[in-house]
């Protein structure tokens, strides 16, 4: 290794007393005060800089330096304010940059409850490094205060390290016990030793042996809440300030506190939440927490919009709105996982730039088969047996969603549990679910927008929450009446009479699955708040068209979340009133009785009498501008709604996040008369993206009539491949590309569109889906949907041609005559050449226009 035959303490008499130091040694310290841990750091530290080591010191905590600056000493700055991951990360590759051999002094492990608040974070952070090091032939010291953290943390230090020594000062004697050393051993060693300058003494007479262990016994009587983690600590004392009237100060300081490790850490987010959160109701929110940690941003928008609306004076929202009964798993619990299930160094090299997408599928394969503790298992039955065999859903709620600047929406698993069967499958059903919401953050697209969103490297642990399906049983099937999305601020109106600030739903009968999803060959019903009746679609045969045909439900019987015909289901006289959902659809019913032909009547999904004969659309009004009033800032919801025979109608609130929005922008002045042969399509609406001045430099276009004739297989490989032009869009400023296709972008049915991911187009610039209808191809103008919070928050502008409508204009015929260059980005690709165009149209002055005020759109090639 060097020119020393062995690393050194400093201290030649301790040295003989542990049997010397081995590479690889990591050192812990249990003191009574860091005092002690510096006087035993100095002498290591000035013996490898005299023989010339790579010294570093590693500073992190809010306690006095242990070390200053010198020469031959090099320190590095840490801030363990940003999180278990990203300061243990930062660590790592500290260790990787410094190599093999190098020594190291971290400040006391003890300050990092500071920062992470749980002991369980301290124990982790210590499993993850120590191995490490020990890899890499280095020597490390660290400190622990005694009596400061739950016996369970320390053993898992002790489990882990090569040395862990007790240092006690008693009446100016200084007394070291070694209680682990990894791999050596004299008939002493483990015996307390009294430190006498030039060596060593083991303490084997039973007068200094007495004193020593009665001041130790003394110590730890004192310390009575050791076997508790200094989470439970925290809320113990504020339990007990609660109730105390000369404590005002100290609750308002632990009310800070405890929304700081437990609610959220984003400023804007924390800020209400510490103005609307009493310190009982925290304490409520630690009740119904499995494991430390935050309980994440999906949860922290349900329990703040809730609390934003029973605290508003004006509406008695406590006769409205459903109650919850709802749990959190900690987010500390996910990456326990982790580190208990060995995937820790999987993880370290997922987050290189390397190995970012690469071994993100080996690391959710692990994730997809861990194992949980004993104790968190214990506290899942618990929470199994609460719900009994009630449906529940389990949904992400990791720290960085639906906070301000980023919803994360649909990025990561939310499943539903039917819940039914014996207590052993109910509880396997229920630990499957959670890896897979693990797994999740590791899929393509949420890796893609966290990379995108220069969220790549921030601390992303994954919190759950866990709530009781609302909704009611009808027969077999279990389901809400109604369920959907609002926006408070709806910039993407579909008529210039709309005003924006009038908020939008989309609403579905049934779980609101269909509302925050695209519906495969269904359409949720769009609601403008100031306009309830005034749909996207007018004439009644789109009305039909346009209208939900079938309903997601529980089957409880199957135990199964699936989808059913709302008519088939109808025709069977269920106990569900559907009166103010549907109307009949009397032209069915008289083509029936032309054709002699009987049978039940068919229903059409509009909701109108909902919308008019009922408080609902002023009550959702209400609710949104509370909120967005609070937020100062638009919002998002999802709900549920729920008829009731004994009290009003029942909202129930699933979650609130803030609104990314995009402005109208500056008008635009459209070219009133265009020649036809320079326009390559033309809209009257149908548009989302505000107003805009484009120029389009590339196009990329699937031709429909060559699409549909695809078998399955090959419309899945032209998905991957518009994926594969994506990615070679290195910079979307400069490289403006228009993809248009037909049908559904982004669809999980290819026969109703191209089944692309998100990350698959998430470079493109303006995105348009062209109706066919020889092919049952169309449009779904996904309002509210979380396809729709993508092309927002990627500022991605969208078009619909509905080209039946005798407004649309697409001349296609412009493009055909160009050559395509997929050949020659793809050379691959050769198959799809008749199926996949791409255009160079950088030097053909071709622009888009769209005025969201008069509603009009037009692309078209300039005249010089």
């Amino acid at each position: 290794m060097d020119r020393f035959p062995y690393p050194s303490s400093g201290l030649n008499h301790l040295d003989e007393m542990l049997g010397r130091f081995q590479y690889g040694d990591n050192v812990v310290w249990q003191v009574d005060d860091l005092i002690q841990y510096k006087q035993l750091v100095i002498p290591y530290v000035q013996r490898a800089i005299r023989e010339h080591r790579k010294m570093i010191y590693v500073r992190f905590a809010q306690h006095e330096p242990l070390l200053e600056p010198q020469p031959g000493l090099t320190i590095l700055e840490l801030d363990a304010d940003t999180g278990f991951e990203t300061f243990s990360t930062q660590v790592h590759t500290i260790i990787s940059q410094q190599g093999k051999g190098a020594f190291y002094v971290f400040d006391s492990l003890s300050d990092l409850l500071t920062s992470w608040a749980t002991d369980l974070m301290v124990g982790n952070f210590f499993m993850v490094t120590c191995p490490y090091l020990y890899e890499l032939d280095t020597i490390a010291y660290f400190a622990l205060l005694r009596n400061y953290h739950s016996f369970q943390t320390v053993a898992r230090i002790r489990g882990t390290t090569q040395l862990l020594l007790d240092v006690y000062h008693i009446e100016g004697t200084v007394y070291i016990h070694p209680l682990k050393v990894w791999n050596r051993y004299s008939p002493t060693m483990f015996l307390p030793h009294r430190d006498e300058q030039d060596r060593m003494t083991p303490v084997t007479n039973s007068v200094d042996a007495a004193r020593l262990f009665s001041y130790i016994s003394d110590q730890a009587r004192a310390a009575t809440r050791r076997k508790l983690d200094y989470w439970d600590q925290l809320f113990l004392q504020a339990e007990e300030m609660l109730n105390d009237p000369t404590m005002q100060t100290q609750q308002e300081q632990a009310v800070d506190k405890l929304c700081r490790i437990m609610m959220c850490r984003e400023d804007r987010m924390l800020t209400l939440v510490k103005r609307y959160f009493s310190l009982r109701d925290l304490l409520d929110v630690k009740a119904r927490l499995i494991g430390t940690g935050y309980i994440g941003g999906k949860a922290v928008g349900m329990l703040l919009a809730r609390k934003i609306l029973h605290q508003d004076t004006d509406f008695d929202w406590r006769q409205r709105l459903e109650k919850h009964d709802s749990f959190y798993i900690g987010s500390d619990i996910f990456h326990s996982y982790i580190v208990q299930n060995g995937l820790w160094k999987l993880r370290m090299e997922q987050k290189t730039q390397e190995g970012y997408f690469t071994k993100a599928e080996p690391l959710a394969q692990g994730l997809r088969k861990g194992k949980f503790s004993n104790e968190l298992r214990e506290q899942f039955q618990e929470m199994i047996e609460y719900f009994g065999q009630s449906p529940i859903i389990i949904r992400s709620s990791s720290l960085l969603e639906d906070s301000f600047g980023n919803a994360f929406a649909g990025k990561y698993e939310s499943l539903f549990l039917v819940n039914q069967g014996d207590p052993e499958d109910r509880y396997e059903q229920f630990e499957n679910a959670v890896r897979t919401i693990y797994a999740s953050t590791m899929s393509e697209d949420a890796l893609t927008y966290r990379l995108q969103r220069g969220l790549d490297q921030l601390d992303e642990q994954m919190a759950l929450l866990v709530q009781r399906v609302s909704g009611t049983h009808h027969g077999p099937y279990f389901y809400p009446d109604m369920a959907g999305v609002g926006v408070s601020y709806n910039t993407f109106v579909w008529n210039k009479d709309l005003d924006p600030a009038a908020g939008m739903l989309r609403i579905v009968a049934g779980l609101g699955t269909r509302a925050v999803d695209r519906p495969d060959d269904d359409y949720p019903r769009l609601v403008a708040m100031d306009y309830p009746l005034l749909r996207p679609q007018s004439c009644m045969d789109n009305i039909r068209q346009f209208s939900q045909r079938f309903m997601d439900v529980l089957n409880i019987p199957q135990n199964t979340l699936e989808p059913i015909s709302i008519n088939r289901y109808l025709a069977e006289k269920p106990d569900w009133n559907v009166d103010l959902f549907a109307i009949e659809d009397e032209e069915a019913a008289r083509r029936m009785k032309q054709l002699e032909m009987e049978g039940p009547p068919s229903w059409i999904m509009t909701f109108d009498r909902l919308l008019t004969e009922t408080d609902f659309v002023p009550l959702m009004r209400r609710l949104m501008d509370t909120l967005q009033r609070i937020y100062d800032y638009p919002v998002d919801i999802e709900f549920t709604y729920n008829q009731a025979m004994d009290r009003p109608a029942q909202l129930n609130l699933l979650q609130c996040r803030p609104l990314q929005t995009r402005g109208f922008g500056a008008r635009v002045q459209i070219p009133e008369t265009l020649p036809a042969e320079q326009i390559l399509f033309q809209s009257q609406g149908g548009f989302m993206g505000g107003c805009i001045a484009q120029p389009i430099d590339r196009i990329i276009l699937i031709d429909p009539s060559a699409y549909i004739e695809l078998s399955q297989q090959e419309k899945y490989d032209v998905a991957r491949l518009v994926g594969k032009l994506n990615r070679q869009i290195c910079n979307r400023d400069k490289d403006t590309t228009l993809l248009m296709g037909p049908g559904r972008w982004g669809t999980s049915t290819p026969s109703l569109g191209v089944p692309v991911r998100f990350s698959e187009i998430s470079q493109m610039s303006v995105l348009c889906e062209i109706s066919y209808p020889g092919g049952n191809l169309m449009p779904e103008l996904s309002y509210g949907s979380h396809f729709f919070q993508d092309l927002v928050e990627e500022e991605i502008f969208y078009v619909a041609l509905f080209c039946e409508k005798p407004d649309v204009v697409l001349h296609k015929h412009l493009l055909e005559s160009r050559e395509s260059l997929l050949r020659e980005l793809l050379p691959d690709a050769q198959k799809y050449q008749n199926v996949v165009y791409v255009y160079d149209t950088r030097n053909q002055n071709l622009m888009l226009m769209a005025d969201v005020l008069s509603q009009k759109l037009v692309c078209f090639f300039k005249t010089a």
